[in-house]
């Protein structure tokens, strides 16, 4: 753990921690508000929807100033204009005049806002780690992220109990504060800029081209949006249907999170070959652990899938984070990963439908199977692609070598000319 001795990589860490804490009590405290002015599940759905479609709309596009300009400055710029935003929602809310259109309108602002900071986050890690710490750097943050996130909605019972909604607005704002000056304290080396000036439009597309000449960072990418349409629904609204009740649904759900940063933090300590192939291989035994999840009769045997499944599910997304930071190149590398992060989003908005779409004409054991079946199929399609993929690039090594062994031998002379 010595990066955590790093002074740069420690104000990442704890500043991003804050923030994560503060996004998980946000988004408890909005779901609980939009239920409280309405009484209505459907509002609080929508509420959900807006938290994720300015995501899947425009990180991808904000994720080009981040190459194009300095990730630092955009990240504090971030920060300091969705304090601005939760102060203005604290005001609303304290003059009785936050209904639920401009709290749908608030949290759409806030993601439209926040757009560009998770690409520019990941992206400014290479400024401050060196290339061989990476994956340990992932796996750290990852623990940061998770275990904050999963400890925000935790805090909103007691700010309700001894405050107020206003009070769980005001710590999410305070959060935001702490991950701006922790930023701003960070030295980074200056990042590896495109030659000239580019437009947006040009640099998208560069971008673009840049992740389709990486074929292992394109199949890696896809194979975890798809996986995470399969699966992400089946922890919310299949979870729900299995258990059937509130307490048991709330602790199990815990349980997943508590295994998710444990798998996190095992893998920060360790280094991993293939990162690629890892990536789409660790599905399988996430699916293998699911699919029986729609069958288990116990908490206590829904609680050891979950722990299984989560501890799988940190294989997925650390070393593909770390592929792409070594294989995409550094003037393109927010834009990479911002695409990735819409893919994401993408797929945790439509995925609640798909399980509940699947659970209904199929029943929720068979829903389960199915959903482990395909994330199996999805997984091995992947892996086959990735190694097809470098046989081709090994092909393509051998070929290039042989010509350049015959550039360099000397042209044998005419006889006439000894």
């Amino acid at each position: 753990m010595s990066l955590l001795r790093d002074r740069d990589f420690l104000l990442l860490f704890a500043g991003q921690a804050a923030s994560r804490f503060g996004d998980g009590l946000y988004t408890a405290a909005t779901a609980w508000l939009a239920w409280s002015l309405t009484k209505d599940p459907t509002a609080v759905a929508v509420v959900s929807v807006a938290a994720f479609a300015p995501t899947f709309l425009a990180t991808f596009v904000s994720a080009s100033y981040a190459d194009r300009y300095d990730r630092r400055k955009l990240m504090i710029a971030t920060d300091l204009a969705r304090v601005a935003v939760v102060a203005v929602a604290v005001l609303l809310l304290s003059l009785g005049l936050l209904g639920l259109p401009l709290l749908v309108v608030t949290t759409a602002l806030l993601a439209l806002i926040g757009a560009p900071f998770a690409p520019a986050r990941n992206a400014i890690v290479t400024q401050i780690v060196p290339a061989d710490r990476l994956q340990q750097a992932n796996g750290l943050l990852q623990v940061a992220f998770r275990a904050a996130f999963f400890v925000g909605p935790l805090m909103l019972a007691p700010l309700l109990a001894h405050g107020s909604l206003r009070a769980a607005l005001l710590v999410n704002g305070l959060t935001f504060l702490a991950s701006a000056g922790a930023v701003a304290a960070i030295r980074v080396t200056r990042p590896v800029l495109a030659a000239g000036p580019v437009g947006l439009r040009a640099d998208l597309a560069a971008g673009l081209r840049a992740v389709r000449e990486a074929p292992d960072v394109l199949v890696a990418m896809v194979t975890f949006v798809l996986a995470l349409v399969l699966t992400s629904g089946f922890l919310t609204v299949g979870l729900v249907a299995v258990v059937g009740q509130g307490g048991r649904y709330g602790l199990l759900l815990g349980v997943a999170g508590v295994a998710e940063v444990a798998g996190a933090l095992l893998l920060a300590g360790l280094r991993m070959r293939g990162l690629a192939l890892v990536a789409v291989l660790a599905w399988i035994p996430l699916a293998i652990f699911r699919a029986p999840l729609g069958i288990v009769t116990s908490t206590a045997g829904a609680a050891v899938l979950l722990v299984a499944t989560g501890l799988a599910s940190a294989l997925t997304d650390i070393p593909l984070i770390a592929l792409v930071q070594q294989r995409i190149p550094g003037h393109h590398l927010a834009k990479a990963l911002g695409l990735w992060e819409a893919g994401v989003a993408g797929a945790l908005a439509v995925s609640p439908f798909v399980a509940s779409t699947t659970i209904a004409l199929t029943g929720v054991r068979n829903a389960f199977l199915l959903s482990g079946a395909a994330l199996v199929v999805v997984a091995l399609t992947a892996a086959f692609a990735l190694t097809r993929t470098a046989a081709a690039r090994r092909r393509g090594h051998s070929r290039l070598g042989l010509r350049g062994s015959e550039a360099e031998q000397p042209t044998r002379a005419p006889e006439s000319a000894r």
